[in-house]
């Protein structure tokens, strides 16, 4: 009787596959991973702000990629900017998602980063900015095109559209091939990585922005420019013991990104979702009072938190971010009195 089911189960799931938009005769969940400099050979390392292509001789330009062709396409392409993480990518492609992360220029963070506020209130933003896009936006670093997000993404699409064509990855593709459907694309990140796809969804219009732990960079005033994104497309979630929520760093990001236009600071631990259709969320969730795990707590993974039979607690929340309906939105929230919006003033 198995032997049965499981013959009627081969035959029926590559019909469901094409059904859904795929032509696979073999559904299945794909994983990629391939160099960066084989895919571009114009990738180069960038030792004066720690960005490589090998370290003691291992490649560290790793990019990965995944997909499921048995689950009905949503046509969303997430780039996650941090690096590979099997345990989100897993969620995403259980979303219908397609999900790629690239290696790109990051490393300035480590040499440009301090606590002290820089002169210019836009430095970060700048540098951000030449990282995401490769064009020049800022004076402290030289980032060319190729080894930009944007570029290394564009060209890793590409690749995965001639790899994989049973997933139809030339659908984020431009009808040139010369860019990416940007209006497909959710940009996603952690920390430093929540704060660039922010900054990012600022100059160029995205499908969805998806924020753990972030957006940072609190001595600066980017999040309040005009966004290309709308408002309504930013979601964020963080611990309420990670130390960018505790001073503030996060909810002055939020609400000059607009976030508050569209919901109250909605804690998940007391609510199901949709959680008030609020962008918003945070978590109290148990994670021993240690800080350093709580800043890693709200991403898929090591660090998040577990119930009794050992299973992820939010994996609702995570669902809400990525697929929640944008012009599904909750009650306007003026300004929260106790968030500090000043951070420079705070310091002085």
């Amino acid at each position: 009787m198995n032997q049965i089911f499981f013959l009627l189960l081969s035959m029926v799931l590559p019909l469901c596959a094409q059904n859904r938009g795929y032509q696979d005769a073999k559904p299945q969940h794909y994983k990629f991973q391939e160099r960066a400099s084989i895919i571009d050979p114009r990738a180069r390392a960038h030792p004066e702000i720690d960005f490589f292509l090998e370290k003691s001789g291992k490649p560290v330009d790793l990019q990965n990629a995944a997909v499921d062709t048995r689950i009905a396409p949503q046509g969303k392409l997430v780039i996650w900017l941090m690096a590979h993480n099997g345990a989100l990518f897993d969620k995403i492609t259980s979303y219908g998602h397609h999900v790629i992360q690239v290696h790109y220029a990051n490393g300035w963070f480590n040499k440009l980063y301090g606590n002290k506020p820089p002169a210019d209130d836009l430095f970060l933003s700048k540098v951000r900015l030449e990282a995401a896009t490769g064009k020049d936006f800022s004076d402290a670093v030289v980032i060319p095109e190729p080894d930009g997000m944007m570029e290394r993404a564009l060209q890793f699409v590409t690749w995965l559209a001639k790899k994989n064509p049973q997933a139809h990855w030339e659908g984020f593709l431009t009808p040139d091939r010369k860019g990416l459907r940007w209006d497909r694309v959710i940009i996603s990140g952690a920390s430093h990585g929540s704060t660039t796809a922010a900054r990012f969804a600022k100059y160029q219009k995205v499908d969805r922005v998806v924020m753990f732990s972030g957006p940072r960079d609190q001595y600066e005033v980017w999040q309040k420019l005009p966004s290309a994104t709308p408002e309504n497309r930013y979601f964020g979630f963080t611990h309420t013991l990670d130390d960018g929520w505790q001073n503030d760093h996060y909810c002055r990001s939020w609400e000059l990104l607009g976030m508050n236009a569209f919901g109250a600071v909605t804690n998940v631990d007391q609510t199901k979702a949709p959680y008030g259709h609020s962008r918003r969320l945070v978590t109290s969730a148990d994670v021993k009072n240690n800080a350093g795990r709580a800043h890693s707590a709200s991403v898929p993974g090591g660090a998040a938190v577990k119930n009794a039979k050992g299973h992820f607690i939010h994996e609702d929340v995570w669902r809400y971010l990525f697929t929640h309906p944008v012009d599904q939105v909750g009650t306007p929230i003026e300004h929260d009195a106790s968030c500090i919006i000043d951070q420079r003033e705070a310091q002085q």
